[in-house]
């Protein structure tokens, strides 16, 4: 099993990020996916998930309306866009396989973020 995540980077407050993750070794299409950041000093917050087919999509509070998870299954790959991204989005920011709270390892390496100006 391997979670690959890719797309971090630094934006100012207001922008935009995509970030990806591919996944390989398991079927892909028989899992909820789930994305979960932490931020410096702090605990692991999970983000959003999504079912399997795309159907089912939950959000945090803090991200709803700025952040949208997707997946492509025949690609294997799942999705974060983030629009209007605020400093206190800084994190680094992991894919697993899982709805909220129930995660499966390994993780992959994450991938960071930094809103700053």
């Amino acid at each position: 099993v391997q979670l690959v995540e890719s797309g971090g980077g630094l934006v100012q407050p207001g922008g935009s990020l995509r970030l990806s993750c591919a996944a390989s070794g398991f079927t892909f299409t028989s899992y909820y996916m789930s994305w979960v950041r932490q931020a410096p000093g702090k605990g692991l917050e999970w983000v959003s998930d999504i079912n399997s087919d795309g159907g089912s999509i939950h959000y945090v509070d803090s991200v709803k309306g700025r952040f949208t998870i997707s997946r492509d299954n025949a690609k294997n790959t799942l999705y974060l866009q983030m629009n209007s991204l605020k400093p206190e989005d800084t994190a680094r920011y992991y894919c697993a396989r899982g709805p909220r709270g129930y995660y499966s390892n390994p993780w992959g390496q994450g991938t960071q973020v930094t809103v700053s100006s």
